[in-house]
């Protein structure tokens, strides 16, 4: 977990904790704004969340028939949940105000924005996800980026040598 989700986790609040993050995310897309939204799970997945078994990597969110829906998360099943686990890939639906997601849906439609899940954390005893409206990267912004990454990983060799 980087230095900036850290930061952003102590932001959030004193009841909050990580449980996992959307890096792949943060590499493709640009992040223009972020929302927080509840996530409607069974109680056996809420035990397989706090026991960490989820993947974030490919999953997106979409409005369909004035709801948000999250696609592509997959859940591991509950060990011990028996006939009670629901299917681990299902579309779960995101809890935000009605308000909010037609401004969101309007935004992804006429912007060809998307909405992604950037990360999801325990916020007291709820389980919210951080949705991202981001702006895909094109291939030149990606190499930028990874470019400027290592400069400053060098910097920071080189600073790091001189003072020592």
């Amino acid at each position: 977990m980087g230095r900036k989700a850290v930061d952003a986790m102590a932001a959030r609040g004193s009841g909050t904790k990580l449980i996992a993050e959307n890096r792949k995310a943060r590499h493709d897309y640009f992040v223009l704004d972020r929302f927080e939204a509840g996530i409607e799970l069974t109680g056996t997945e809420v035990k397989s969340v706090r026991a960490g078994t989820l993947n974030l990597k490919d999953c997106y969110a979409r409005v369909k028939n004035g709801e948000l829906w999250v696609r592509g998360m997959h859940i591991s099943p509950y060990k011990q949940g028996s006939y009670f686990n629901a299917d681990p890939d299902r579309d779960r639906r995101l809890l935000m105000h009605k308000r909010e997601i037609v401004r969101l849906g309007a935004k992804v439609q006429q912007e060809g924005l998307a909405l992604v899940p950037l990360s999801l954390y325990f916020k007291d005893s709820l389980v919210k996800v951080e949705l991202g409206l981001c702006k895909g990267k094109k291939l030149y912004d990606k190499r930028d980026d990874a470019a400027e990454k290592s400069a400053r990983r060098e910097m920071d060799r080189k600073f790091k040598e001189a003072n020592a």
